[in-house]
């Protein structure tokens, strides 16, 4: 058995039973940290662990941080500007980040999740699957949206986390991003 299904199989166990009031958390939240060298072979088997998660009685919902940034960027007002900029000087890519990052940074990506937990809400073994964390890359790091949002992890919410762990709860986003250890998740694999 592969090392990461062997951790997806733990992951799945830790959340059959849930989370108990602890001193950093109590909300279902859970981190599946792999190697950013697997990132393929994460996505090639994220669709099995959906059909997996359907056969142990979860309502599975992916979220795709790829697909709302891109959504976000696509819809901006500033978009046009952005385009044009880019015309003018495509090898400045330093600054095409930081504008986009920018966008990033006003919240609407963590509106996004929270909206997606929200619809979860009403049912019963609803699961958030946070996938494509990649994305996140240059712009901002998944902790910083899990801590805004504490308090609203309403159902189960399990990330699909390329990076490693540095402790029980300290990760390092890709693996070369300082560690972090704001996290109030479970973390398993890394």
């Amino acid at each position: 058995m592969s090392p990461i299904k062997a951790d997806f199989d733990e992951v799945v166990e830790r959340m059959k039973h849930g989370r108990q009031l602890g001193h950093a958390s109590f909300e279902e939240i859970y981190y599946l940290v792999f190697n950013p060298a697997m990132i393929l072979d994460v996505k090639r088997q994220t669709p099995a662990w959906i059909s997996r998660l359907k056969n142990e009685g979860w309502d599975p919902e992916p979220f795709s941080i790829a697909e709302h940034i891109l959504a976000i960027h696509r819809e901006h007002k500033l978009r046009k500007i952005w385009l044009t900029a880019d015309a003018k000087d495509p090898a400045n890519v330093e600054k095409a980040n930081q504008s986009l990052a920018n966008a990033l940074s006003t919240g609407v990506l963590q509106e996004s999740l929270e909206s997606a937990l929200k619809a979860l809400e009403v049912k019963p073994r609803g699961l958030l699957l946070v996938t494509d964390l990649e994305a996140l890359h240059p712009y901002l790091r998944i902790g910083t949206i899990e801590g805004k949002l504490q308090g609203k992890f309403t159902v189960p919410t399990l990330f699909l986390y390329p990076g490693t762990r540095t402790g029980k709860t300290r990760l390092k986003f890709l693996g070369f991003y300082p560690e972090d250890g704001n996290y109030r998740s479970v973390h398993v694999g890394g």
